[in-house]
Parts: structure tokens; C-alpha cells; sequence
């Protein structure tokens, strides 16, 4: 296939990306045959991890790997202040448009060369006034974020070359008190990810490691794993072929 730059700057993956984030029930003719929810992925990582009674006072957010935008623009609800960051600047770009309330028209693969055309436009009730998108890495970030009491990864750390450095800026980044919530489906590959940086999905001296072990292991003491949670997530191919994924989510809180 595609290597992994190519494939997120294509028309396609930008095309399939703004369905699964701006896609609403008619857009998915199939969708009844999805689990329930699958294709209000990004909408979930926010609305279903969140907690609110730390969120009651959560003024900022970090969006890391934001694709097109829809979480950060669910976080916007909540937040006075959210920073969505994102490798490709294709998608980045994408998601500028939506804040600044574009419609962004694509062609979606229905099948075979045929497409159908579908527009996405960001949801209303985002503020879109309180979200900035930029392209950055997510192993590198700017020194200068400041802290947040709200940092999202979503299905971003099997695609680093080294998710602990990733990981080791959190503490960083994360207010006393504040949520850390991480969604994974551990697709763990050599082709992303060389094996000695796999947070999981090997074995070592004392059995089989997975990633949640993994994770506790780079992150305690600073934080504690508050809840776990299945989320499902559908990414359409065409019209009759969907990759689905169960991506596995941890909410940590950073100790006060």
C-alpha cells in the first residue's frame, strides 16, 4: 500500500477523514450494519470520555494529531480555548476552512470510479472562535503551549516512531487535576513503529505486555488511570466496505 505520508495527504484520506468527522446518519446509507456509534467517532472521544465535573472549569484544551478538527471543535463547547495540531497540512488546512465556516465539498467513494459528491461544514454548535489548528509533531511540540487542563491523543501513538517521546511531554502539558485521554487501537506495526518503542503487543521477561501496561508504565506516577472504555470507529473505504476499528480509551488524571 501507500506509505503512511503519502496515504494521509491523498484526496481519499482527506475525503474518508471529513466523513468520519462531519458525516451524519444519511450520509452512511450502510450505516445500521456498523456498531452503534462508529461513525461519530470523534464526536465520542470528547462527549463519552470527558468528565465533567473536572470540566466545569476546564479553560484549555490540546487536541494532539487533531486530523480535521471535529473533536476540537466538541471540546470548543466546554473550553474557552482550544489548540488542535495535526502533522499533515492538508488536513490542517481543511480544518482552517471549517472554523472560518466554509462548506468543504469532496468526492466520496461510492463504488468502483463512481463517487458521491457530500459536503461537510463544521457543527454548530462548535465556537468556532475558540479553536486554532496548526500543523505541528507530536514527538517535537512547541515549547511555548502552555498548560492545559484537557489533552486528547486519538489514535496517534501506534503511528510515532517513538510514542514515549510523545508521551514524555504530557507532564508538561497537563495541569494539576487536569484530564489526559488517550484512545488506541494498538495496531502495532515495524513499518510505523520500530519494535523496541512498541508501548505493547510483545512479550518481555514477564509475559506478554499490552498497551494499557505499557501506558501505566510511562505515565505513573504522574497520572492515574480514572476510566477505561471501548470506542468503535469506522472509517469508509466505498460504499460496502468499512475498516472497523475498537480503539481502546484511558482517561488519566494528572495527580494535584
Amino acid at each position: 500500500g501507500m506509505s503512511a505520508e503519502s496515504y494521509y495527504t491523498s484526496p481519499s484520506a482527506l475525503a474518508a477523514y471529513l466523513l468520519l468527522h462531519y458525516g451524519g446518519e444519511s450520509d452512511h446509507p450502510m450505516g445500521d450494519f456498523l456498531p452503534n456509534g462508529a461513525t461519530r467517532f470523534p464526536s465520542a472521544c470528547v462527549h463519552q470520555t470527558f468528565d465533567r465535573k473536572l470540566g466545569k472549569n476546564a479553560s484549555r484544551a490540546l487536541d494532539l494529531e487533531c486530523a480535521v478538527g471535529r473533536s476540537a471543535f466538541e471540546l470548543s463547547t466546554f473550553c474557552d480555548e482550544v489548540i488542535g495540531i495535526d502533522a499533515s497540512s492538508v488536513f490542517i488546512e481543511a480544518a482552517n476552512r471549517l472554523k472560518r465556516g466554509d462548506a468543504l465539498v469532496c468526492e466520496v467513494p461510492a463504488q468502483g470510479v463512481l463517487t458521491s459528491p457530500w459536503k461537510a461544514v463544521a457543527p454548530q454548535t462548535a465556537r468556532r472562535d475558540r479553536v486554532a489548528f496548526e500543523v505541528g509533531d507530536a514527538q517535537a511540540l512547541r515549547r511555548d503551549l502552555g498548560t492545559f487542563d484537557v489533552v486528547l491523543l486519538a489514535n496517534l501513538l501506534c503511528r510515532l516512531p517513538d510514542p514515549r517521546a510523545c508521551l514524555r511531554q504530557l507532564p508538561a502539558l497537563v495541569r494539576p487535576g487536569g484530564q489526559l485521554v488517550i484512545t488506541t487501537p494498538s495496531t502495532w506495526r515495524e513499518d510505523y513503529t520500530p519494535r523496541a518503542a512498541w508501548l505493547g503487543g510483545y512479550e518481555d521477561a514477564q509475559g506478554p505486555v499490552r498497551t494499557l501496561q505499557g501506558l501505566h508504565r510511562a505515565l505513573e506516577p504522574t497520572f492515574s488511570l480514572v476510566k477505561r472504555l471501548d470506542l468503535p470507529l469506522a472509517l469508509r473505504e466505498h460504499e460496502r466496505k468499512y475498516e472497523v476499528i475498537i480503539a481502546e480509551a484511558s482517561v488519566g488524571r494528572r495527580a494535584a
